[in-house]
């Protein structure tokens, strides 16, 4: 018998372990689910706000949901995503994404860290949890994300968040914590390319990469391949100039035993920035596996900052991540997921020309609008 294909987000997530007994089931998981997805995308914060969501819109969720006891109210919405395993939450979250994701050869994939804030619980002596994200530049998807263990930091969350995306094609954006060989190695097992910031407390990579591009600029470039590209930028009283430097035959001079995977190039940015009068000059490198091609870097690292004005600064501003205060076992974890799938979501909603935060309104307002934004995710029994 041909099986039917997984199409909607409720066909990936039906496979979730119900934490509860028996006896205690009133309320089936995947109605809870649905409809605290509905209420984030429609500005819930809260339990008590997703289950005032659930009543207010019950005559509508019975349309497509069981909802054999009623809406469940928010003790149960927080017990339950308290107990949920985060872990096959995540991987149900994958297993959606990698059913719709279309990744074009060249997708800027920024990786990054962030803090939930309101997730610390002095009380019981929790410290805030920090999720690390991957976020698809061009498609503006969120693409995964794991959380830093407690005893630990990104160095080792990246690479678990790293083994579980479809990468073949991308260009993989870290920052300076990325920096690390098994990091770099991984993604070139994905058959992607890297561009990984380098700072001054890496010590001899940063020195030598540093010596090697004065060099360069010292000697006119004798021997080594270079690229070059510059962007001007006016707005807000600012006036900015980046000048974008990349050397490609680099490896025998600065890795002549292949320590790093696929390290063909190196580069620098020089931002020349005029505010107020005032000027001031920054520098960076980086390392890549690009080759000789400067505007490509210099996209790499611009389209790199979409994770914090596209994704991170939605997160707080228009869904208040910060602020939440949602901080019981597995819940912080959950719940940020459920946030991720709004924000691809919302994200896609092309029909209104208007903020996150009043797509969110309007969801709110026409529960017509709500369906066209989860009729992906809505399963109708």
């Amino acid at each position: 018998m041909k099986l039917k294909p997984k199409i909607t987000i409720a066909d990936h997530f039906a496979v979730m372990s119900d934490p509860r007994i028996d006896r205690t089931k009133r309320h089936k998981l995947i109605d809870m689910l649905i409809i605290a997805l509905c209420a984030v995308i429609c500005g819930a914060e809260s339990w008590v706000a997703i289950e005032l969501y659930g009543c207010t819109k019950y005559e509508w969720l019975k349309t497509f949901l069981e909802l054999p006891n009623g809406i469940p109210s928010h003790d149960t919405f927080a017990r339950v995503f308290a107990r949920l395993n985060p872990q096959q939450f995540q991987e149900c979250f994958l297993s959606w994404m990698r059913s719709i994701q279309k990744v074009t050869s060249g997708e800027i994939v920024a990786i990054e860290g962030k803090t939930l804030c309101g997730s610390n619980d002095k009380a019981s002596g929790q410290s805030a949890i920090e999720i690390v994200s991957a976020w698809a530049t061009t498609n503006r998807l969120v693409l995964g994300q794991v959380k830093v263990d407690s005893n630990s930091n990104e160095i080792t969350a990246i690479p678990e968040l790293l083994k579980v995306l479809e990468l073949s094609g991308c260009i993989v954006t870290i920052d300076a914590i990325g920096c690390q060989k098994n990091i770099v190695k991984l993604i070139a097992q994905k058959d992607a390319d890297y561009v990984i910031t380098l700072k001054k407390n890496q010590g001899n990579l940063y020195d030598e990469v540093e010596t090697l591009i004065e060099e360069g600029r010292r000697t006119g470039f004798q021997g080594l391949k270079h690229s070059t590209y510059k962007t001007e930028e006016f707005g807000h009283g600012r006036h900015e100039i980046r000048h974008y430097l990349m050397l490609s035959n680099i490896q025998e001079k600065l890795d002549p035993d292949s320590a790093w995977e696929k390290l063909n190039s190196i580069g620098m940015v020089e931002s020349v920035r005029e505010i107020d009068g005032k000027t001031t000059v920054e520098t960076r490198y980086f390392i890549s596996s690009l080759e000789d091609n400067a505007q490509k870097f210099a996209n790499s690292i611009r389209s790199h900052w979409g994770i914090e004005n596209s994704l991170h600064w939605i997160l707080d501003v228009a869904l208040n991540e910060d602020d939440c205060r949602i901080r019981k076992d597995n819940a912080p974890q959950n719940f940020a997921v459920l946030r991720h799938i709004a924000v691809n979501l919302l994200g896609k909603e092309k029909r209104v020309k208007v903020g996150v935060k009043n797509k969110q309104f309007l969801a709110a307002m026409d529960n017509h609008r709500t369906y066209a934004l989860t009729k992906n995710f809505i399963h109708v029994y």
